[in-house]
């Protein structure tokens, strides 16, 4: 099966590093005009825009700052034109241990769900807003497992955050998929990624191999593939529906 993207224009935020850069590269491999998200890593965004074989662009935005968020898509579509998909992959996972004083846990709470879940949110209602005079538009988040096991005290956060985007994802495919717009969702687990290494020098390797049913981690090339097809248009009829990549550490 070939899968192209030929015409298509699809903002992945996050695309700096981790996931969000094999995304950007699988989307740009397929044919996409891929818009590179970044907050302040620009370096790195602009390697990657090196090795697309489309065209790209790179656009910083701190979503941890919804004043900032708001505006973003439209600003975009002025500059580049109207977008077709929406890769909602940028994310935190910040440790907050049940110990802190509460007004020091609260600080970590309030800046996840800023990011993992507030500028979603924003990111998605500007979306479809734009995506209803085209009547097509994907958007394909980025969850965890930890939306669905649960995750250590430590994150309760993130665990919040992240589960916060399967009801929103579940909603939008319910209630614009008539005009057009469709919503999936992916929950990867424990991923070889900056984010995760930080977790692996603390409490080791083994910590995470023993809690997977396969011999290596998953790596981010193992999701981009599948927000590809989803991308596509091959898999509209699997809207609504939140796809499990996690080596087997979670099955539902």
């Amino acid at each position: 099966m070939n899968i192209s993207l030929k015409n298509q224009r699809i903002l992945v935020t996050g695309a700096s590093r981790g996931i969000g850069r094999a995304i950007a590269r699988q989307l740009s491999e397929s044919g996409a005009e891929v818009i590179v998200h970044f907050n302040s890593n620009a370096e790195e965004a602009e390697s990657l825009l090196s090795q697309f074989k489309t065209p790209g662009f790179m656009e910083s935005c701190d979503l941890s700052d919804s004043g900032k968020v708001v505006g973003f898509i439209p600003a975009l579509i002025k500059k580049y034109g109207p977008l077709t998909g929406l890769v909602n992959n940028a994310g935190v996972s910040i440790p907050a241990k049940d110990t802190l004083p509460t007004d020091e846990w609260l600080k970590i709470w309030e800046k996840t769900m800023a990011i993992n879940s507030t500028a979603v949110g924003i990111l998605c209602k500007e979306f479809v807003d734009q995506a209803k005079s085209q009547q097509n538009g994907r958007i394909i988040t980025i969850s965890s497992r930890a939306a669905f096991r649960g995750d250590t005290t430590d994150y309760l956060a993130y665990a919040a955050s992240k589960g916060s985007l399967v009801s929103l994802t579940r909603s939008i495919a319910r209630h614009y998929g008539k005009i057009g717009i469709k919503a999936f969702l992916i929950a990867p687990g424990f991923t070889r990624t900056d984010m995760a290494n930080e977790i692996l020098s603390e409490y080791g390797e083994d910590f995470a191999l023993n809690d997977i049913a396969l011999n290596e981690l998953t790596l981010p090339e193992d999701i981009a593939p599948m927000v590809t097809l989803l991308c596509s248009g091959l898999a509209d009829h699997a809207t609504g529906t939140s796809i499990d990549i996690n080596a087997g550490s979670y099955v539902r």
